[in-house]
């Protein structure tokens, strides 16, 4: 049998993530795959760095944890294909999650207005959020 959580134990775990991790949160857009782990050393290029803003994910509700105010870099740093991302804590040097980007609709962990990026482009968060497991 699998382990059931109640919703309320599922949103206060969600929501522990983001403590964990901390206010002023870094968000780095990279070209090539997603490393194995957070562990694993960064690869690809950096195509943009931007500081979440303080409070970056809403408070968990039914589950699911989304993204909180604006979430955008007014100039990317370098050109090319943005293939997946990085968090990590606020000086930017220990991963805390990664995944997958994509297009808005693209099936991506995060969403983006555009994957192709020229240096000094907007690059606009559209979509973000965790879904807890063990319902």
């Amino acid at each position: 049998m699998a382990i059931q959580l109640a919703v309320s134990t599922r949103n206060a775990g969600l929501d522990a993530y983001e403590t964990e991790i901390g206010t002023a949160a870094r968000l780095k857009f990279r070209t090539g795959t997603v490393p194995a782990d957070c562990a694993t050393a960064d690869s690809g290029t950096v195509i943009a760095d931007l500081t979440l803003p303080s409070d970056w994910l809403a408070a968990a509700s039914g589950g699911v944890k989304s993204k909180s105010g604006t979430w955008q870099d007014l100039a990317a740093d370098a050109s090319g294909t943005i293939g997946h991302y990085r968090i990590y804590e606020s000086t930017g040097t220990t991963c805390k999650l990664q995944g997958t980007v994509t297009l808005t609709a693209g099936g991506g962990d995060m969403t983006v207005d555009a994957v192709v990026v020229t240096a000094g482009q907007q690059i606009v968060i559209t979509a973000y959020s965790w879904t807890a497991g063990n319902a």
